[in-house]
């Protein structure tokens, strides 16, 4: 099954783009966390559903913070977490701005429902191979 396949299986299934993200971060590493499914959950919709940030740009975040966030008491970030979320967000803001005006999901859908079934598949894809791209120049993943 192809990227864009298993992104609308997922979709069917309920998830939204927060979501997705995750379980598809998961299955790459092949593990499983319905804890950090249901957490990314909060960012589906532009951050509860609020139509703010797109859960695809705070859902990237998410993914590359993974891999180089800290995440002990006495452990530290990464060198690379803050040059790769940089790079992402920067990417991630051009790239919806030139595309749909914004990165807020007002901007992307401009109030119409029928326009995140349009969008979102192809921006979540999108994310998806931009976060694998940064992880992988950088030895990450």
């Amino acid at each position: 099954m192809d990227l864009f396949d298993r992104i609308m299986e997922l979709s069917r299934y309920g998830y939204f783009c927060g979501q997705i993200l995750a379980i598809l971060m998961l299955e790459t590493i092949g593990e499983e966390n319905s804890e950090l499914v249901k957490a990314m959950g909060g960012l589906n919709g532009g951050v509860g559903f609020s139509q703010g940030c797109c859960g695809c740009m705070t859902g990237g975040a998410c993914l590359i913070s993974l891999f180089t966030g800290k995440g002990e008491d006495l452990g530290m970030d990464s060198p690379e977490h803050k040059p790769a979320l940089g790079e992402f967000t920067q990417w991630f803001e051009d790239e919806m701005t030139a595309d749909y005006g914004g990165i807020d999901c007002r901007d992307i859908t401009k109030g119409n429902p029928a326009k995140r079934v349009e969008y979102c598949p192809q921006i979540i894809a999108s994310t998806f191979e931009k976060c694998m791209e940064i992880l992988q120049e950088r030895d990450l993943l």
